[in-house]
C-alpha cells in the first residue's frame, strides 16, 4: 500500500501542471441544476438518440456505449465536452452543440434513471483484470480500478463513470483512446497516465470484467 501511495505522490507535480481538460466546474450550483434534471423531459428529447445508444439507453452496438444507469453527473460532463470541444467525436459533437445546459441535464436525468445494461461476457480468464481492479499494480505503481470506479464499477460521483455492464469493446477502445491520447477530456490526465501503463491484453480482459459485472 505503501508503493501505492508513493505512486500518487509522484504523479502529484504531473497533475498539478496539467491542463483540468475539462471546462465543468462542479460547484454546488452546478450540481444542483444537474440533480433537478426533469427525466420526463429527457424522455422526449432520447428519442433521437435511440438508433445508437437504444430506446432507454441500453445500445445494441460496440460502438456506442450504453447510457442507462450512467452516473448523470458524467452524462452531462460529456454532453458539455463535446459541445465545447474537450471531447471529439463529429457526430455527438454536432449534437451537442445544439442541445442547452437544460437538455443536457434533462437527457442525463432520464438515461440515468432507467436499468443499467447487464452483458454477458462468456467464461474467459479474467484474474489479470480481477488483480488490476480489486489490487492494482505495485511495480507499475498503479492503484486498484476500484479506488474510483468503485467495488462492483458503480462509480463515483461527479465525472467517474460506472463501468459495470458496459460493452466490452467500448471499455477496451475507450483505455486505447486514453492511451494513444485521441481522448483527452479525463481530467489532469489520470486516465491517459494509467491506461498508457497497461498492455493490449490487459486492456480487453479489463473491457470484459467490467461487462461481466451485474
Amino acid at each position: 500500500m505503501n508503493r501505492l501511495l508513493l505512486s500518487l505522490i509522484l504523479a502529484a507535480p504531473v497533475l498539478a501542471g496539467a491542463a483540468p481538460s475539462s471546462q465543468v466546474a462542479w460547484t454546488a450550483e452546478q450540481l444542483n441544476f444537474v440533480k433537478a434534471g426533469n427525466a420526463q423531459k429527457g424522455q422526449a428529447l432520447a428519442t433521437s438518440c435511440a438508433s445508437c445508444h437504444g430506446d432507454i439507453g441500453d445500445s445494441a452496438t460496440p460502438a456506442f456505449p450504453s447510457l442507462a444507469g450512467q452516473l448523470p453527473t458524467y452524462l452531462f460532463k460529456q454532453l458539455q465536452d463535446y459541445a465545447d470541444g474537450s471531447r471529439d467525436n463529429p457526430l455527438m459533437s454536432g449534437i451537442a452543440k445544439g442541445l442547452s445546459k437544460q437538455d443536457m441535464a434533462d437527457l442525463a436525468a432520464w438515461f440515468a434513471s432507467q436499468p443499467a445494461s447487464s452483458e454477458a461476457s462468456g467464461s474467459a480468464d479474467l484474474k489479470q483484470a480481477e488483480t488490476l481492479v480489486t489490487r492494482g499494480d505495485n511495480e507499475r505503481l498503479l492503484v486498484p480500478c476500484e479506488v474510483c470506479h468503485g467495488n462492483d464499477g458503480e462509480g463515483q460521483k461527479l465525472d467517474i463513470p460506472a463501468l459495470a455492464g458496459q460493452k466490452a469493446e467500448y471499455l477496451s477502445a475507450t483505455l486505447n483512446a486514453f492511451k494513444d491520447g485521441s481522448r483527452h477530456n479525463d481530467v489532469y490526465g489520470k486516465m491517459r497516465l494509467i491506461a498508457k501503463t497497461l498492455t493490449e491484453k490487459e486492456i480487453e480482459e479489463l473491457g470484459a470484467y467490467y461487462q461481466s459485472l451485474k
